[in-house]
């Protein structure tokens, strides 16, 4: 069997569609989206309701104060004894969501060139990122291994010090190891296609639907709460935009028309990022028969 993946761009239909893959396979939701990790933070990351989730468990949502930091490596070390308790008691862990470096870190392992580990030098890397800061590590890494850089979020500590370590111990980048992903677990991964101009209507009626439903209100009390507007969490889109016209930096039909404009440029990467996933499958969005689709390449696997 494998372990189906629902991903793809914002505002494609992800969450309904996974929800019935669940029920129909008896299975549970683990989410792989950066912002339902937030508790509080709901209408701007169209956190599934109780409805919506029509009994299925979901997983990895609801987890941390906005005011806490979380990494990719964060993620895969919760999401993945998930995956494996969920299947060694015969339940189908249904993997759905839009942040790719989860899905990609809970999907594959990496060799990392198999260079072994070196405890000092992790423990100097992490005395200096609690000395000088996140931001201060990943230009560390940047200045030797740019190509590891890019690719890897500053939050992302544990791996940014991985690199940095990478380099110490052998003078070669991470970036030019032989570093092959290495599948997890049998999957397969599946997206709707939709046509550009359609997912962008989508993604404006979305916005759309957030704000009627009270978006401006929920960052207004998140920033009562004491999260700041520097926090992790707000930096996601919907969120910054807002905190800016709350602070008259910009007008309100121009917060509209920035979020929308910085939601549709994110789904633009998230299709980019996905296009390169191992066998993803993309689906036409109106075919009636994509249940059937996704459920024989589950038992066939």
């Amino acid at each position: 069997m494998r372990i189906p993946v629902i991903c793809g761009p914002t505002a494609s239909g992800k969450t309904s569609f996974a929800v019935e893959l669940a029920l129909w396979l008896g299975g549970e939701v683990i989410s792989a989206d950066c912002m339902l990790v937030y508790k509080g933070m709901d209408i701007g990351t169209a956190k599934p309701t109780e409805d919506e989730m029509r009994g299925v468990p979901h997983h990895m949502i609801d987890l941390l104060s906005p005011k806490e930091p979380f990494s990719v490596s964060d993620y895969t070390e919760r999401a993945l004894p998930l995956c494996d308790r969920l299947s060694a008691e015969w339940k189908v862990p249904v993997i759905c969501g839009g942040t790719g470096f989860y899905i990609q870190s809970l999907l594959f392992s990496r060799t990392n060139g198999n260079v072994g580990a070196d405890e000092s030098i992790r423990k100097k890397y992490e005395r200096y990122v609690s000395e000088k800061g996140t931001e201060a590590l990943h230009a560390k890494l940047a200045a030797v291994d740019p190509e590891s850089a890019e690719k890897l979020h500053p939050n992302d500590v544990k791996r940014v010090i991985r690199a940095l370590e990478i380099y110490e111990l052998t003078g070669i980048k991470k970036s030019a190891q032989a570093d092959a992903p290495v599948p997890r677990f049998p999957y397969i991964a599946a997206a709707f296609a939709y046509p550009r101009e359609e997912l962008y209507v989508r993604i404006n009626r979305r916005v759309d639907e957030m704000l009627a439903a009270g978006l401006v209100d929920e960052v207004e009390a998140l920033l009562a709460q004491g999260v700041d507007e520097s926090c992790q969490s707000m930096q996601g889109i919907g969120y910054k935009e807002v905190v800016k016209y709350l602070k008259n930096e910009i007008n309100y039909s121009t917060m509209c028309d920035i979020i929308k404009q910085n939601t549709r440029n994110y789904a633009k990467r998230q299709i980019t990022f996905f296009k390169k996933l191992p066998g993803i499958l993309w689906l036409d969005p109106y075919n009636k028969e994509n249940m059937n689709i996704i459920l024989r390449h589950v038992w066939e696997g």
